[in-house]
């Protein structure tokens, strides 16, 4: 694979908007690091679009220019060159670049100021943004079983949107259903039970795609803090100290144990 400019941007760009997802690349294989960087620094500039802007409709743009990108992805055609799209053309099938499209089109969402309509609503929006990147970028490794995927992306997607409460809250958003203890309590022991599910058919995750798994080396301790202290959503005191972290990842990258 190769590590080219493109895919060193690429990872300049995560380490400096998503550490946690840098730190997990790098502890892959380094032939792994070219396919994870790009489709992170995806999840990057789809993620900050909606945000950088105070007009719906400039966000919107910003969606669809990476819609279509990944259009013209799946569609085998010319692809615009992009430090981003240039490389993710390179690792994505483009029925990948289809569950990448998916992932796009649900952060919609993050344009509007309207609360999530039910609990489906919830649930699919964190199944078609978290959950569909941990898919993209497992298969792009190896074969992996995409139901187990999404369930592990569930669990992480519901400890990082845990972690972002209080910055969504200070923007204006409503990001809950039910932000009582009882309803974070609840929300965080779906999502440990889905993660427990999807470890429980560690066997369906082919050894090639293991490491696109340790992007979620801290979901298990943050849903688990969420249980026993909701309260500590709020405060945004979730994240565990920075020793913690390491012992984590280093113990997730050397067993493999996602």
């Amino acid at each position: 694979m190769v590590f080219d400019q493109d895919v060193k941007a690429c990872a300049a760009l995560v380490q400096r908007a998503d550490p946690d997802r840098f730190r997990a690349a790098m502890a892959a294989p380094v032939a792994d690091r070219a396919v994870l960087f790009p489709i992170y620094a995806l999840n990057v500039e789809v993620a900050r679009a909606p945000w950088v802007t105070q007009e719906p409709m400039i966000a919107e743009m910003r969606l669809q220019w990476w819609r279509d990108a990944l259009q013209e992805i799946a569609e085998g055609a010319t692809v615009r060159r992009h430090e981003v799209v240039t490389p993710l053309s390179r690792v994505l099938s483009p029925h990948l670049a289809g569950v990448l499209d998916e992932y796009v089109a649900v952060r919609r969402w993050d344009i509007c100021r309207d609360p999530f309509e039910d609990q489906d609503h919830f649930d699919a929006y964190i199944d078609h943004s978290t959950g569909s990147l941990v898919v993209a970028s497992a298969q792009a490794l190896g074969a992996a079983d995409e139901t187990v995927l999404r369930d592990f992306g569930y669990a992480v997607g519901v400890s990082n949107w845990l972690r972002a409460i209080p910055e969504l809250e200070q923007r204006g958003r409503i990001p809950l259903l039910d932000g009582t203890i009882e309803g974070v309590r609840a929300l965080a022991g779906t999502a440990l039970n889905r993660l427990q599910k999807a470890r429980s058919h560690r066997a369906e995750i082919s050894a090639e795609a293991r490491p696109a798994l340790y992007s979620g080396w801290l979901a298990e301790r943050v849903l688990k803090q969420a249980i026993a202290r909701p309260e500590r959503v709020a405060s945004g005191d979730l994240v565990p100290r920075e020793i913690q972290q390491r012992l984590s990842l280093m113990w997730t990258a050397g067993s493999g144990r996602w």
